[in-house]
C-alpha cells in the first residue's frame, strides 16, 4: 500500500503539515464560494445522500448526484497528472495538486460569470449553480478518485 508521504519524509510533522494544507484548501473553497453567496444546502432545507432527478431542482444541491462520477474521473487524471509532473514527492503533495486544481474548477464552475453564461446558453433558467455542501462533496469525491486503488500501483 501507498503512504502518503515517503520514507524520507515520514515525520509525523511533515505528514501533518501536508494534511493540514490539503484541508485547507478544502475549507477555503468552501469559505470563497460563502463568500460568492452561494448556499449552503438546498434551499428545500434537507440533505439528501443522492438527488436522482438530473433535471430537477435539487440537482447539484445534495451529497451526490448523476455529475458525481465525472468527480471521481477527475480523481483519476489528476492522480495520473500529479504522478507525471511530481515524480518524486509524498503523494500527499500529490493530492495537494489534485485538490488545488478541482477547488479552483469548483469555484470557476459556480462562479456568477459562468452560472449565468449556462443559464443564458441552455434551456435551464432556473440553475443557480451548486450548494456548497454539493461542491465541497464534489472535491471529497474527486479524492476518492485519486485514492481509488485501481489508479495506483
Amino acid at each position: 500500500m501507498t503512504t502518503l508521504v515517503p520514507a524520507e519524509n515520514r515525520s509525523p510533522r511533515a505528514a501533518t503539515l501536508w494534511l493540514i494544507a490539503c484541508a485547507a484548501v478544502l475549507v477555503l473553497q468552501i469559505v470563497i464560494e460563502y463568500w460568492m453567496g452561494r448556499t449552503p444546502i438546498c434551499e428545500c432545507g434537507t440533505i439528501k445522500l443522492f438527488e436522482p432527478n438530473a433535471n430537477g431542482p435539487g440537482n447539484s444541491q445534495h451529497l451526490a448526484d448523476w455529475y458525481t462520477p465525472s468527480h471521481i474521473i477527475h480523481g483519476f487524471l489528476f492522480y495520473g497528472l500529479a504522478h507525471l509532473t511530481l515524480r518524486g514527492k509524498p503523494l500527499a503533495a500529490k493530492l495537494l495538486l489534485a485538490l488545488v486544481i478541482e477547488s479552483g474548477w469548483e469555484l470557476l464552475e459556480n462562479s456568477p460569470v459562468i452560472i449565468d453564461r449556462y443559464r443564458t446558453a441552455t434551456i435551464s433558467l432556473d440553475y443557480y449553480g451548486d450548494s456548497i455542501l454539493n461542491s465541497a462533496m464534489d472535491t471529497v469525491f474527486m479524492a476518492l478518485g485519486f485514492f481509488s486503488p485501481g489508479v495506483r500501483q
